[in-house]
């Protein structure tokens, strides 16, 4: 089960799955889910990690135990809510990590939080996501349940036995309409290049974000870039969870595993 912050510094954004291992840890890693994704994305990743970070999952307005609350619809919203709660922390390095939008969202609490002292990412890790520099395709099928169902079946993932489950795509829709029409409307924070180091991972077969869209991340930083490319599709990811936990492993901080 998992055990959340609400009454700690974190406010009602994270969950924790192995707190007790992580609790002694010198580093945090966050963990920001893909479009239409939970904070229970990143669990087997905490497991795999328990003991060398303590590993905080976000958690999105509309899923879950935050499902009375409506979907943010604005990534630049979703941002200021995740920065202003990391900025109440007590201050320990941390590494981001996203997987498609949440590569997206990563960047963008990055962004916010680089200039202040003690708050900027020890590093960035980002999956399966096209960097900001490379123009979006067309969202002209974003209003239509549909299309964007369609699109999901297509890309996989853990959501694919839920869309063939009419109450539970009656109940995922929501978050999904939000998520995407976020995506739809995103336009990237302009600004000078991060100074933390960058790693950038994609499947050579995920049409969503071809390799060359994701090396494109390397002109958004100037800390040191780092490409990986795994066999597999857009969630590539839940089938390489022991080789991503040992990449973001040596992205932690020296000292803290």
């Amino acid at each position: 089960m998992a055990r959340d912050a609400r009454d700690g510094e974190h406010g009602v954004w994270f969950r924790r799955f192995h707190a007790d291992a992580g609790a002694e840890a010198d580093c945090e890693l966050v963990c920001f889910p893909h479009a239409g994704g939970s904070a229970a994305t990143w669990r087997t990743l905490s497991a795999a990690l328990a003991g060398d970070a303590d590993v905080l999952a976000v958690q999105y307005p509309g899923r879950h135990d935050r499902y009375r609350e409506p979907p943010v619809a604005d990534l630049h919203v979703l941002a200021d809510g995740v920065a202003d709660a990391l900025r109440r922390s007590g201050g320990r390095p941390r590494v981001l990590l996203g997987h498609s939008m949440g590569a997206s969202l990563a960047y963008e609490v990055a962004v916010r939080l680089a200039d202040e002292p003690g708050r900027g990412p020890h590093s960035l890790v980002l999956t399966a996501r096209r960097a900001p520099s490379v123009p979006e395709p067309s969202w002209d099928w974003i209003e239509d349940d549909a299309a964007l169902v369609a699109r999901l079946r297509a890309l996989g993932g853990t959501e694919a036995a839920a869309l063939a489950d009419p109450e539970l795509l009656e109940m995922v829709l929501p978050a999904l309409r939000g998520d995407y029409r976020a995506l739809a409307a995103y336009r990237p924070t302009q600004g000078r290049p991060l100074a933390c180091p960058v790693l950038a991972c994609a499947g050579d077969r995920d049409a969503e974000a071809p390799v060359a869209e994701v090396e494109a991340w390397r002109e958004h930083t100037a800390g040191g870039f780092e490409l990986r490319v795994f066999e597999g599709g857009h969630f590539f990811l839940h089938e390489r969870v022991e080789e991503v936990a040992d990449l973001v492993r040596g992205r932690l901080p020296v000292g803290s595993h």
